[in-house]
């Protein structure tokens, strides 16, 4: 135990070693809606016109697919707007040369509510639209300060893990557009961001780089071929629901050639290089890396998908039982200052220093401050990417990363039910609650896991995050990934054939109670707004053992100025819950032990 009650939980959803920190979990967002009210709902589906590709004649020319256009969503009601519509189909030329004929874009979903609304979500009542009505009397239960703006909202995703989409491919088609639809669809719940595996992850299907050449150094045994198996799939059908996702990418490990077990920790853990070790960061290796990080970059957008932002290492002080590799700090601000910095900058892709998660004294936190105090470094990021124990110490002392100047993401939701739980922890120990003891043959992906889930989410915006992305966002309902020492269960966002679902089944989707809560956060808050202070937001340093059955909050003011208020109440249900914003009173009833959210567009 350390801290203020609070568990030392350890590295990212499948780290151990020391890193300080909380249980975790993930989540997901909402999406485009129709104003409230009674149940009609918006618009139905576009569909783009069809394209047609170069003949079969050598270097026969691309068509291009008429576009689409979703439908609008209903005045008056419920929160399902008209969704997306899809791209047409194209045909490329057959013969050699001819390139592939692209499909129609995707229309654009149902719009937001244009009169004040309400969502609510309780067990065995998910995504409720309930009733608003303009408060006469009475105290309200929540303010919120409508001029109290905090810090920059980048919006929220999730990772783009391979066993994600291995397990969507056991349904059908339909199946894995509706996933992709309740993530990033505009009648789901709108994620805005995704993060990239740069080779393979603990949820990668197999063990790779896209350059296992030893001394490759001119990268011509370069290959995405790996990537085009889940991965690329993966992406592109979430493009299909949201053409304009944010990406951001970062590798678990270098190619193994660019490696060496010489050294204090740098000893391998399984038995192979991919697992472990330590980055050999010879002038020569550095030079490739950086070289290596371009390549990846040009030949996704090649596939479509723009990467925004690259980190140079996922967690680079826990070496586990699955791809990973130690970065000493002076290798690591070395490589961002003189080598993957200047690449980037010529490439137009931004650097992260991230993302950081081992929280213990001489690891991350060092990684850190020395990039930040290196005068040629500390140029190139862009953000700060904190996870587990490096996240729980920003909340703690924000202003011991704020004084860097730079955004702070929240790169890794906890994936909850951990191993080293045998039994049930105290108050508190996971997040605003207490951890559950691990339950070894599934990962619960329960209520209790949602509850947990939003005290991580509420303490990490409380504190100051400008994003927060969810770990694995589809599973199968055990949630193993390839990790050698350690089978851990992990919980996801929406699960493909459990044996029971906790949330809402669709078709062979389960939508978990996490998935709900992070849909209640992401839905209304797009990226552009701010945060806004409430009366009842909760810092770490202010969570009791009675946090659990109080009230917490957060809010945003959009781009639009509109306001959003999310509201968890954890004691007993509320008939005329009262909630202050934008200059009025609204009321309605609230559930127990579950969620809120209030919109209410600007002007209302």
């Amino acid at each position: 135990m350390t801290g203020v009650g609070f568990l030392v939980l350890i590295s990212a959803c499948a780290s151990s070693g020391g890193g300080s920190g909380t249980g975790g979990s993930q989540g997901s967002g909402s999406g485009g809606s129709a104003t409230g009210g009674n149940s009609s709902t918006g618009g139905s589906q576009g569909t783009g016109g069809s394209g047609t590709g170069g003949d079969s004649s050598t270097g026969g020319s691309q068509g291009t697919g008429g576009s689409g256009t979703g439908g609008v969503g209903a005045t008056g009601g419920s929160l399902t707007g008209g969704s997306g519509g899809k791209g047409g189909s194209g045909t490329g030329g057959s013969a050699t040369g001819g390139t592939p004929g692209t499909g129609g874009t995707p229309g654009t979903g149902g719009s937001m509510p244009t009169a004040p609304t309400v969502v609510t979500s309780a067990n065995n009542a998910w995504w409720q639209t309930g009733t608003l009505t303009v408060a006469t009397s009475g105290n309200a239960n929540v303010t919120v300060n409508d001029t109290g703006t905090k810090q920059n909202w980048e919006g929220m995703g999730g990772a783009f893990n391979e066993i994600g989409w291995q397990q969507l491919m056991k349904g059908t088609s339909a199946d894995q557009a509706k996933a992709m639809d309740l993530l990033f669809g505009a009648d789901g719940a709108r994620f805005q961001m995704g993060r990239i595996p740069i080779g393979a992850s603990d949820y990668a299907t197999t063990r790779y780089t896209d350059d296992e050449t030893a001394g490759d150094t001119g990268l011509t045994s370069f290959s995405i071929t790996e990537d085009m198996m889940f991965l690329i799939p993966y992406v592109q059908a979430a493009l299909k629901a949201n053409p304009n996702i944010r990406f951001w990418a970062s590798p678990w490990t270098p190619p193994t050639w660019m490696k060496t077990t010489s050294g204090s920790g740098c000893t391998l853990v399984g038995k192979t290089m991919f697992d472990g070790g330590c980055m050999n960061a010879s002038t020569a290796n550095l030079t490739t890396y950086a070289q290596y990080f371009v390549k990846w970059v040009s030949a996704f957008a090649q596939q479509g998908i723009t990467i925004d932002t690259v980190a140079p290492q996922n967690e680079p002080n826990y070496a586990e039982g699955y791809p990973s590799c130690i970065w000493s700090p002076a290798d690591y601000t070395k490589f961002v200052g003189q080598y993957l910095g200047p690449a980037m900058t010529t490439a137009g892709v931004k650097v992260m220093l991230g993302t950081n998660s081992n929280g213990d004294s001489g690891k991350d936190m060092t990684v850190v401050t020395t990039v930040e105090g290196d005068a040629t470094a500390k140029t190139f990021p862009k953000m700060i990417g904190l996870q587990w124990s490096m996240l729980d110490n920003f909340e703690k002392t924000p202003s011991s990363f704020t004084t860097y100047n730079l955004p702070l993401w929240a790169t890794e939701h906890k994936c909850g039910n951990y191993p080293w739980m045998t039994s049930a922890g105290g108050a508190n120990s996971c997040g605003f609650t207490a951890c559950p003891a691990y339950a070894a043959s599934a990962a619960p992906n329960d209520l209790a896991y949602g509850v947990e889930s939003w005290g991580y989410i509420e303490m990490a915006i409380a504190a100051g995050v400008t994003s927060y992305n969810a770990w694995n966002m589809v599973l199968d309902g055990v949630g193993k990934g390839n990790d050698t020492t350690r089978a851990w269960a992990q919980d996801g966002l929406i699960t493909v054939m459990p044996s029971s679902c906790k949330g809402t089944t669709m078709g062979a989707l389960c939508a978990t109670p996490t998935y709900y809560v992070f849909r209640h956060v992401s839905a209304f808050a797009p990226a552009g707004g701010q945060v806004l202070s409430t009366s009842a937001t909760t810092a770490m340093s202010s969570v009791t053992s009675s946090t659990a059955t109080a009230t917490t909050a957060v809010a945003f003011k959009n781009t639009d100025g509109g306001e959003v208020a999310v509201i968890y109440n954890g004691g007993a249900a509320v008939s005329n819950f009262i909630v202050a914003i934008a200059g009025k009173k609204y009321q309605f009833n609230m559930p127990g032990q579950g969620w809120a959210t209030v919109y209410v567009p600007a002007g209302s």
